[in-house]
């Protein structure tokens, strides 16, 4: 026996002690978002789809959403199509959002689709396209004109911010030993334009809809840290605001914060922000007591 296997008599005492989640998450719905930079190689996307797969068979409904930038940007550059931004912000045109969607319905979600079936699941690939399930009205952001010093609004292009979910194809999935994989994209209200969505967002709005037990948001960091770059294990709501409003809570990191109150204020019980690229981070989370990542709580 090697130094990484176990004996026999510690896996059973690890089954054993994972019962107690098991029963607490039984029948529950799980919302989890899979970054696109979180996907990583290809032996850490197929441990993530048998972990999902394992989620199923513990009599937990499983609902993942996928991002997909790095494989957007790749494909960009493969055909040669210059992006161009704004308030640092990539404006989505008519010929990337045909891009987007070529990637995100496409490639990335197939592939992820194909992993967790060949590990023994039934996952179905769709977007939020699909049965009008989410609709999502134009992004708009300001900035500062440097010269003139006046407030001014940007054009974004194709992106787009959920305003309803509708559930009747999800409720179709969930409970059937089905696992919805989902795309982040969207309608527009009048029906005529596809909308990217950021991952975190539309994961959020679709926890939210489903009033889900939890929601993890696995990213390529530990979680939520302190000043000290230490990780913070649980937060409340309010020390939360507290953290965006004081500065230690930053950057990249307030959006996904954001996220994390808008599903709480619709109904979802917990959401986790966990490293993505720690092996079984979804299993460690949900079926230890100690749990990883930042846990944020009404």
């Amino acid at each position: 026996m090697t130094d990484t296997q176990i004996s026999p008599l510690d896996q059973a005492r690890i089954l054993s002690e994972a019962l107690p989640h098991m029963q607490e998450y039984d029948d529950e719905t799980i919302v989890i978002k899979y970054g696109g930079h979180a996907m990583g190689a290809e032996d850490t996307a197929k441990a993530f789809a048998r972990d999902i797969v394992l989620l199923e068979q513990t009599a937990i409904n499983p609902v993942v959403v996928h991002g997909g930038g790095p494989q957007i940007a790749t494909m960009l550059k493969r055909l040669g199509i210059q992006s161009e931004f704004a308030a640092g912000l990539r404006i989505t045109d008519a010929a990337t959002i045909e891009i987007v969607e070529m990637v995100l319905a496409g490639s990335v979600n197939k592939q992820l689709v194909g992993y967790i079936n060949e590990a023994g699941g039934k996952a179905v690939g769709l977007s939020g396209k699909d049965g009008n399930m989410v609709k999502a009205s134009k992004t708009t952001r300001t900035m500062i004109d440097p010269g003139s010093n006046i407030e001014k609004a940007i054009d974004l292009g194709f992106v787009g911010e959920p305003e309803k979910v509708d559930l009747t194809l999800l409720n179709q999935l969930i409970g059937y030993e089905l696992i919805p994989v989902l795309a982040p994209l969207a309608t527009s209200k009048d029906g005529g334009q596809t909308l990217n969505i950021n991952a975190d967002t539309f994961a959020g709005a679709v926890a939210g809809a489903l009033k889900a037990k939890r929601l993890l948001l696995l990213t390529d960091v530990p979680g939520v840290l302190d000043k000290s770059k230490k990780l913070i294990p649980e937060l409340s709501v309010k020390d939360a605001r507290k953290l965006i409003a004081d500065g230690t809570i930053s950057g990249g990191m307030i959006p996904k914060v954001e996220t994390c109150i808008y599903a709480l204020e619709q109904g979802v019980q917990g959401v986790v922000i966990i490293d993505g690229k720690t092996q079984h981070a979804v299993l460690l989370e949900l079926f230890t007591d100690q749990g990883t990542g930042t846990l944020i709580h009404k």
